[in-house]
């Protein structure tokens, strides 16, 4: 079974995640299959940033997320799009409002750096 779920980064007592696509039985920094997005809970707010387009991919093959990685699709609104994409929307207006949403949580430059860089 494929699971959708957190891969532990950074140094000692400076986590942050990864948000991995990886088969249930492999450890939690094993291998995994994609990358699909981070957090970092040291940030005010936590920085949520996932890829949208390629969740929906996943989670339309069957597969499931942990428990906190699912936490973190409700604070996103990530299923409310899903449930959306699931009715026929487009997927790319879909991915530029959850854009926007993760553009929103960040606050403070100094902690959260813009992504052009």
């Amino acid at each position: 079974m494929v699971r959708i779920r957190l891969r532990r980064v950074g140094s000692r007592n400076q986590a942050s995640y990864r948000v991995v696509i990886a088969d249930k039985e492999k450890p939690r920094d094993g291998r995994f299959l994609e990358i699909v997005g981070h957090y970092n809970p040291r940030t005010e707010p936590s920085t949520v940033v996932l890829k949208d387009d390629r969740i929906f991919y996943w989670l339309s093959v069957g597969a499931q997320p942990t428990e906190a990685v699912d936490r973190l699709f409700k604070q996103t609104e990530l299923w409310a799009r899903y449930e959306r994409f699931k009715a026929g929307e487009n997927v790319d207006e879909l991915v530029e409002e959850g854009n926007k949403v993760y553009d929103a949580r960040v606050t403070d430059p100094r902690t959260n750096p813009p992504a052009n860089q």
